[in-house]
């Protein structure tokens, strides 16, 4: 009975923690979304990351079939938390988010990503109809696409440390 108890807690919180991290990665016409990207630049700095920003709306149907796309694919969710920090940058009616998407070249559809370097200069802007395929998203265009704007680092599996911009220093254990 106890034991049935603690499991139910548990699953209990981790069902919590997934809603609370699904409900971060919406797109929120209300968020300040200059702020957003700025703090990602400071986390991705920080980590070693490069900033990856989600553009759509909860409108837009393929926004939610990419969401979904990341959510059932491990290896490609993997690639995107390891190497970049994900903001969800919202276009609507109710906020255009012109203060900081009139900052980078005009998007023709969303999602669109965006990738920054740490410094958060513009790595890259990607539509993502390259990256469909019948009705949901090409894996292999996906994880190719995550790979290319990843940071210029490898894990080595061997030694289990990081090489970065030329330097060498241990990967956390």
């Amino acid at each position: 009975m106890r034991i049935s108890m603690i499991v139910a807690l548990l699953l209990a919180m981790t069902c919590a923690a997934a809603n609370a991290d699904a409900q971060e990665l919406k797109f929120d016409p209300t968020r300040d979304a200059v702020r957003d990207v700025e703090l990602a630049v400071d986390k991705a700095r920080a980590e070693g990351k490069h900033v990856l920003v989600d553009v759509g709306g909860e409108w837009c149907v393929w926004c939610h079939i990419l969401d979904r796309f990341f959510a059932g694919d491990a290896e490609a969710r993997t690639l995107r938390d390891r190497d970049y920090v994900l903001v969800k940058v919202n276009w609507s009616p109710a906020n255009h988010n012109d203060a900081l998407l009139s900052r980078w070249p005009k998007i023709d559809g969303y999602p669109h990503l965006f990738v920054l370097d740490a410094s958060g200069r513009l790595v890259r802007s990607q539509s993502t109809g390259p990256l469909e395929l019948g009705r949901g998203y090409d894996r292999d265009k996906v994880i190719a696409f995550l790979r290319r704007y990843a940071p210029r680092h490898a894990v080595s599996a061997s030694t289990g440390s990081t090489s970065i911009a030329g330097t060498r220093a241990s990967a956390p254990a």
